[in-house]
């Protein structure tokens, strides 16, 4: 069975327009940037249309570049609005409290954004709730910034449903204290940890509470329906196999998942896993090695990770374990894999470059 092309993820466009706010605030003109990037105005206006999760990275790093702000991911996440994020965040901001609309917003969240690493998640016990995005180690200047906008975008969008400010108990992110540290906590007004287990927010029982001043019961409800009806449409197609290899993305950190495990995630016993996937003609360990073939690739063609970062993410035991995997697979080295990207990539380039300046 041939495998389709892996995609690390994507997000809507709609993440550009708080980039763009924010390079507009501290006094550059987005436009150039963006339309380098294919972001016209006709693409931006397309309804659900998305961009690479790896295009995003570049995009960003190229604006902190061109502002010289390492913080700027702090910042987009200040100029964040609900209606960014499509009909999950028009939903979000009519939800009755701010409980409510954190839960909306990770529910929803595949409406917007999907990725291979995995989701972000609400997750209340008896004295609030963590609101945490996943894991998007290891961390470089092309991901940082994607963590910053997300924890301070939550926080902006929470704030606009009850309508005032609101400050979490405590902020967590995974990586190393930055250089530009003192502006967490200027925006975020609470404790924070570097270097924690996870990135996320916490939020008290009080600030859940937190009523929506423009809350409407009925609209609230079709809204709810209406991304209920979008979400069951995304997924009702997904085949078992399809299913396995969503699964396999943040299982494979550090270790290699064996078919018991896959299966308690999906709630089945693995002799029944194993029978369907051979209804499907397929089979576990196919499975598996493929998705970390597509994966490699993926890694590889589209992100600066070091082999050593990659070996891990796919669960080898060592770089030259991957290497040797790869090698297998694709009949070269991934270095070699990884130049041969970048010449065709840089060869695009010139050729769209070229076309570029005949019509100009």
């Amino acid at each position: 069975m041939k495998s389709s092309r892996v995609r690390l993820g994507d997000l809507s466009v709609g993440f550009t327009q708080p980039l763009a706010a924010a390079l507009r605030a501290k006094g550059h003109d987005p436009q150039p940037l963006l339309q380098q990037f294919g972001l016209d105005t006709a693409r931006l206006s397309e309804p659900r249309a998305r961009l690479s999760i790896p295009r995003f990275m570049r995009l960003g790093h190229s604006a902190i570049a061109l502002c010289a702000d390492p913080a700027l991911g702090l910042e987009m996440g200040r100029h964040s609005h609900p209606s960014q994020v499509g009909l999950a965040g028009i939903c979000a901001a009519q939800a009755p409290n701010l409980r409510e609309a954190a839960r909306t917003l990770t529910r929803f969240e595949p409406l917007y954004a999907a990725n291979y690493r995995g989701r972000s998640s609400f997750d209340e016990d008896p004295r609030g709730a963590w609101l945490q995005f996943y894991s998007i180690s290891p961390y470089n200047a092309y991901n940082r910034f994607v963590v910053d906008s997300v924890l301070a975008g939550w926080q902006a969008n929470l704030a606009q449903v009850v309508g005032h400010d609101i400050s979490p108990e405590r902020v967590e992110i995974e990586f190393p204290e930055p250089e530009y540290a003192e502006r967490y906590a200027a925006l975020f007004g609470c404790p924070l940890e570097f270097s924690a287990s996870a990135n996320r927010l916490r939020l008290s029982n009080d600030s859940l509470a937190l009523r929506n001043p423009q809350h409407c019961p009925g609209t609230w409800r079709h809204l709810v329906e209406l991304c209920e009806r979008e979400l069951e449409q995304l997924t009702r197609t997904r085949s078992l196999r399809e299913r396995v290899i969503q699964l396999l993305g943040p299982l494979l950190h550090g270790h290699e998942p064996d078919l018991e495990e896959v299966a308690r995630r999906l709630h089945l016993p693995s002799w029944t896993l194993r029978r369907k996937l051979a209804e499907e003609g397929t089979q576990f360990r196919a499975i598996l090695n493929d998705t970390r073939r597509d994966l490699a690739t993926a890694y590889i063609r589209d992100t600066e990770l070091a082999f050593g970062e990659i070996a891990y993410l796919l669960g080898f035991a060592s770089a030259e374990a991957f290497q040797r995997a790869f090698k297998r697979w694709l009949g070269q080295t991934p270095g070699d894999y990884r130049r041969a990207q970048r010449r065709a990539d840089s060869a695009s380039q010139s050729s769209v470059a070229s076309s570029a300046s005949v019509t100009s």
